[in-house]
């Protein structure tokens, strides 16, 4: 099949990627010259493990390429795809659907002959319909059907969940539609990943409730993490042992600083506010949202408790920058928060992360940025772990406390043990469980 990806952004390079690897012919388009220029002259601007190497066996075999030009290949279409930004909205927090929906006008000028129109953009409730209204009114003459097929990827691990997905949530009732979108996805019928066919509404709602679900169960382990060392209990345990149960499951169920990156935010912000103006409000997630807000903040209070009350003056180093490990995506990443506290406390702070330095210069104030963990813990004060990269977990924790100038560890991320750590001679404060002086 002919499919176009309208925006060249994570979810548009790593669905165009894998729908050319499945052997369809993919075109990915979008208005950044600088983005295009990039990735044809090989170069991929984000970092998503095994995408590089995907677009570029996609594009050496044909079946992949890039484009500024939106109405040519539209033109030649089957499947025209929609994976263009949705950020929160300024003022409101509602998502910003001015790029979806100026988008689809320029889909709907260029099309030929029947075409299927997919919303892979997480879009508020009722978008399809919008969009299909603008269709209707602005370009009746065209045969364009319009689905929702929302995106399910974890960064980091996009390639195999898009491969061996949970599943596939397809949400239109044209029976047209529905043997195309089979079409699309007829490559996964090997790995039999289940396709759910439902209403277009109630597919855009699966999106939203599907990431605030996890957003509150992450926030839920956060706050018994809380209650946890309050009263001596390791909540790592109580993780295990509440995850055993089948009806819970274990996933997204490890405390850490709260949580970040490009979904979970926007989303159970835009849920909220899509609940609040059909006045049927959702004060699980409003809470969950404002819980997630204020647990970030809280973190970097916990540091300055670690470092006896007071950081002025005083160096800190922390560990990953990113909202979590193989990604350099810094969206509303915890470290920014946590980072302000500390400055704001008087502290001087260096950093070091595999991959998300360069995203995040400019958006951390005067941090130092270092070439390894043992640069920037030379002479330090504390070293804080924010982000549980694999590097991270097997430090030489002696070589460490030998450069420091204090050998305190806080793990927001509990990679550590706490008897391990304290044999080291370290004064270790972990999440969710006593603090071990050494």
């Amino acid at each position: 099949m002919h499919i176009v990806m309208i925006g060249s952004g994570y979810v548009g390079l790593v669905s165009g990627g894998c729908f050319a690897d499945f052997g369809h012919h993919v075109t990915c388009v979008d208005k950044s010259e600088a983005k295009i220029a990039a990735l044809e002259a090989g170069e991929v601007p984000i970092f998503e493990p095994g995408l590089d190497a995907i677009i570029s066996h996609n594009r050496a075999a044909g079946r992949l390429d890039f484009s500024l030009d939106l109405a040519g290949p539209v033109g030649d279409a089957d499947v025209v795809f929609i994976a263009v930004g949705t950020p929160s909205r300024r003022g409101d927090g509602h998502a910003d659907l001015s790029y979806v929906y100026a988008a689809a006008r320029e889909i709907a000028a260029a099309v030929r002959g029947f075409t299927v129109v997919v919303t892979k953009s997480t879009v508020p409730v009722g978008t399809g319909d919008e969009i299909e209204r603008i269709f209707r009114e602005e370009f009746p003459d065209k045969d364009i059907v319009v689905v929702s097929n929302p995106e399910f990827l974890r960064e980091g691990a996009a390639i195999t969940d898009f491969k061996r997905p949970d599943r596939i949530v397809i949400g239109t009732e044209d029976a047209r539609a529905v043997e195309v979108m089979r079409e699309v996805y007829r490559p996964l019928y090997l790995n039999e990943a289940p396709l759910y066919f439902c209403e277009r509404r109630t597919s855009e709602l699966i999106k939203y409730a599907a990431n605030a679900f996890l957003a509150m169960k992450i926030t839920f382990i956060n706050e018994i993490a809380d209650l946890s060392e309050k009263i001596g209990a390791d909540i790592q345990k109580v993780a295990k042992g509440i995850g055993m149960d089948k009806r819970i499951g274990d996933k997204f169920l490890h405390a850490g600083p709260g949580y970040g990156g490009s979904c979970f935010p926007k989303d159970t912000l835009a849920l909220v506010k899509t609940a609040q103006d059909f006045d049927s409000p959702v004060r699980l997630i409003e809470t969950t949202v404002a819980i997630n807000d204020n647990r970030k903040r809280a973190m970097g209070r916990k540091v300055i408790a670690a470092c006896d009350g007071d950081v002025r003056g005083k160096k800190i180093a922390v560990l990953g920058l990113t909202f979590k490990p193989n990604t350099d995506d810094m969206r509303d990443a915890p470290s920014i928060t946590i980072i302000q506290a500390l400055l704001d406390g008087g502290a001087t702070v260096h950093a070091y992360d595999p991959e998300g330095m360069e995203a995040s210069k400019g958006m951390l104030g005067p941090v130092t940025f270092g070439s390894n963990p043992y640069e920037i813990a030379s002479g330090a004060d504390a070293v804080v772990i924010v982000t549980e990269w694999e590097e991270f977990r097997a430090l030489d924790l002696e070589r460490l406390k030998t450069s420091m100038k204090r050998p305190v560890i806080v793990d927001l991320r509990n990679i550590y043990s706490a008897v391990d750590v304290s044999k080291q001679g370290f004064d270790y404060f972990p999440i969710g469980k006593l603090s071990k002086k050494a």
